[in-house]
């Protein structure tokens, strides 16, 4: 039987005084994420609140007055759960719970059910418990309803379908477990890496908010390539997290040189630290590209703080100082006559309707060959490790058996270049 449907209220805090910063996000905004949020939770939304205050409550968060308010809507509505749109303490869900009567849960803990529901690889279903017990941990006393909970529903899957009896030491040794298997699994990973390295073959990666389309861009990317499956294709839904896990396909550039495109778990603005921390194993194949494509959603109003939340995140990783490509994703979205010119960095573009992709594809070609050389060579028989060499590193097409040795077309990387500059017959 399918599981029911859980009638969520939400719930946010307008903070009127001067500490609300600059650059939060408007609560409205703020407050439709949380709705796309619960939907890909598998939530229906039933009613939204939005109380104003100065400051927070210490002991209910909105206030004792607000949330005598909410359990009287809530009922009327005939909720089961209630989401705050930001992260509250143990003594916060126990106090409000105690008054509303229904589940209290927060912002955070609908984003980690969210993971909980998505991630696929053994690491990242790993991260993501991980990311929940350390959440849970300092919650213990204050939270004792909820963590005793083992009912199906939002906040309740992964490692929270455990008992309360779950005690401090107990997490703690599960915490100490999954960092020790993590670790290993990073060690495969980094030995992957290596070898992806050492092919030379060009690492491009898709980095930006959840919901910008970079799973559809990949999608496009990767029909380039001659070995192109509809099976490698991974799945591009409209909605928050359709995809975690890293991803990682060939593609092809107009000059028949391949390269891999990553694509990267996405980001939300106030996306929980624990996350950011458990994900930032596997960010790190950022780390390691020639080139980042930062896709934007051009059809968000709040697209300019969605940009600023990926760059704070790449500037942690020490990911900032790479070339970078605005993408800019739905254009066919827009209701524009013309669309905005392209440049070197900044491109416009329909992922999901192929608008500018060629264009794209022209930028990163033009990136990805930067300090490389077209050359011909000219190598002598008694120099076939060279060639071998060559052949293991480089996509060689054109090669010819002549009376002195081999001929051979290569685009060379600058190292290489400097390496085999005796043997060059064209420069």
């Amino acid at each position: 039987m399918e599981e029911k449907k859980e009638r969520a209220l939400l719930v946010g805090l307008n903070i009127t005084s001067t500490a609300r910063k600059i650059d939060d996000i408007d609560i409205n905004e703020s407050m439709a994420e949380l709705k796309e949020l619960a939907k890909a939770a598998g939530a229906e939304v039933v009613g939204s609140l939005i109380q104003n205050r100065q400051s927070r409550d210490a002991a209910f968060y909105v206030g004792k007055g607000k949330v005598e308010e909410i359990k009287a809507y809530s009922d009327s509505l005939g909720a089961t759960v209630v989401i705050f749109n930001d992260e509250l303490s143990g003594a916060h869900i126990r106090n409000i719970e105690e008054v509303v009567g229904i589940k209290i849960i927060d912002r955070t803990t609908l984003i980690l059910d969210i993971f909980a529901q998505r991630a696929l690889s053994k690491e990242g279903k790993l991260q993501v418990e991980l990311a929940q017990l350390n959440y849970r941990l300092p919650r213990l006393y204050g939270m004792g309803g909820q963590m005793s909970r083992t009912g199906a529903g939002i906040g309740t899957r992964g490692p929270g379908e455990q008992k309360l009896e779950i005690d401090k030491r107990n997490i703690l040794n599960k915490a100490a477990d999954i960092r020790r298997e993590l670790r290993e699994v990073k060690k495969i990973r980094e030995t992957q890496r290596v070898q992806r390295l050492k092919s030379s073959i060009p690492i491009v990666a898709l980095v930006g908010y959840t919901n910008a389309g970079k799973s559809t861009l990949l999608n496009e990317l990767i029909k380039t390539h001659k070995d192109y499956d509809v099976e490698k294709e991974v799945m591009a839904k409209d909605m928050l997290f359709a995809t975690l896990d890293v991803t990682l396909r060939k593609a092809l550039l107009p000059n028949k040189k391949e390269f891999l495109v990553v694509d990267t778990v996405g980001f939300v603005s106030k996306l929980p630290h624990d996350l950011v921390e458990a994900f930032k194993a596997t960010l790190e194949e950022v780390q390691y590209a020639d080139l980042i494509l930062h896709v934007i959603d051009a059809t968000n109003s709040n697209y300019e703080l969605q940009k600023s939340t990926t760059e704070k995140v790449l500037k942690e990783l020490g990911a900032d100082t790479k070339p970078t490509v605005l993408v800019y994703n739905k254009i066919d979205r827009l209701e524009l006559d013309i669309y905005p010119k392209n440049h070197d960095d900044i491109v416009y573009i329909s992922a999901k309707k192929g608008i500018n992709m060629d264009k794209l594809i022209e930028i990163i070609q033009d990136n990805i060959m930067k300090n490389t050389y077209d050359v011909t060579l000219m190598l002598p028989y008694e120099r076939g490790d060279i060639f071998s060499r060559l052949k293991n590193k480089y996509n060689i097409e054109n090669f010819e058996y002549v009376e002195n040795g081999i001929t051979l077309d290569v685009n060379l990387e600058e190292e290489d270049y400097n390496i085999y500059i005796d043997y060059i017959l064209e420069k």
